[in-house]
């Protein structure tokens, strides 16, 4: 209060830098901010009784205080043991009405509900929505999208464009590649014969799902087994073998029904995609290609 009016406010455009496992701070000199000469508190009054006259949104309306108190509370949560190491996220944002952007890169889009745990890749235009979980050691792809309350990790690989419904975990040993749709509740599996007093972690199955395959509702994906290039199972189907490319996957267990064309339409005897015109044939292996 007792510096000069060019003086009062001072910026101090401080730097923070990573190097390995640690912070390093670089100070600046301050740099005076323009101040006209009043009376603060003469001012806050003046504003507010404009308010009420007019009816208008006060600068510092209780959004805004809700929003300091956030921050607030993120920042005394990371003081906690376990809490500061870099990657992890602090929920600090919009209303939740709105996503928002997390560190990743521009156009990561991360609900406030959500959390994401530290060492955690996401590649840039994809959005986490309400009430979900990424697990540490997670890689996801660009141009995902992970819909209400799903789980991933730890330790997990998911590819770009690929699209998981809601209520939907994706657990350890589980591949997802580029394109894959994951519908609404359906489930994979990581452990056969599971028993919750007995650990078995050390028996987690490898599943990987190929390049545009989809997985309808309520399906369940058995560990241990491959999902071939743009394969589809129905939707409360069960898959407990390997699914050939393209194939048309349904029951309980699942069994091949027919073929599927990249667009996604059922393919006929003819084996020519209604959709696109792409020709298919099978091999000498039973297998499906596009010819």
């Amino acid at each position: 209060d007792l510096e000069p009016w060019e003086s009062k406010i001072m910026l101090y455009p401080h730097q923070v830098e990573w190097s390995a496992d640690h912070s390093i701070t670089k100070k600046a000199d301050g740099i005076p901010h323009p101040l006209e000469p009043t009376e603060p508190l003469r001012e806050e009054c003046r504003h507010f009784l404009e308010c009420v006259a007019s009816n208008a949104t006060p600068r510092t309306d209780g959004h805004e205080g809700l929003r300091v108190l956030r921050v607030l509370d993120k920042a005394s949560r990371s003081l906690a043991p376990g809490q500061g190491n870099r990657g992890t996220a602090l929920k600090v944002g919009p209303e939740p009405s709105s996503p928002r952007v997390y560190g990743a890169h521009d156009g990561v889009q991360i609900h406030e509900t959500a959390y994401v745990d530290a060492d955690v890749t996401i590649g840039e235009g994809t959005k986490i929505w309400h009430f979900s979980h990424i697990l540490s050691d997670v890689e996801i792809g660009t141009q995902c999208n992970f819909g209400q309350n799903v789980v991933v990790g730890p330790r997990v690989r998911i590819g770009n464009t690929v699209k998981v419904q809601n209520n939907v975990s994706i657990y350890e040993g589980v591949t997802i590649e580029d394109g894959v749709f994951c519908g609404p509740s359906c489930v994979f599996t990581n452990v056969n014969n599971p028993r919750s007093e007995i650990a078995r972690k050390s028996e987690y199955a490898e599943t990987l799902v190929k390049r545009g395959a989809t997985i309808g509702a309520n399906a369940t994906i058995v560990c241990g087994h491959t999902l071939g290039e743009y394969a589809f199972i129905a939707a409360g189907a069960v898959v407990a073998s390997d699914v050939p490319d393209y194939a048309l996957m349904a029951g309980v267990p699942a069994r091949r029904i027919g073929w599927m064309s990249k667009a996604g339409a059922r393919l006929g005897a003819d084996l020519v995609c209604p959709l696109d015109g792409t020709k298919y044939q099978e091999n000498g292996d039973g297998a499906l290609v596009s010819s």
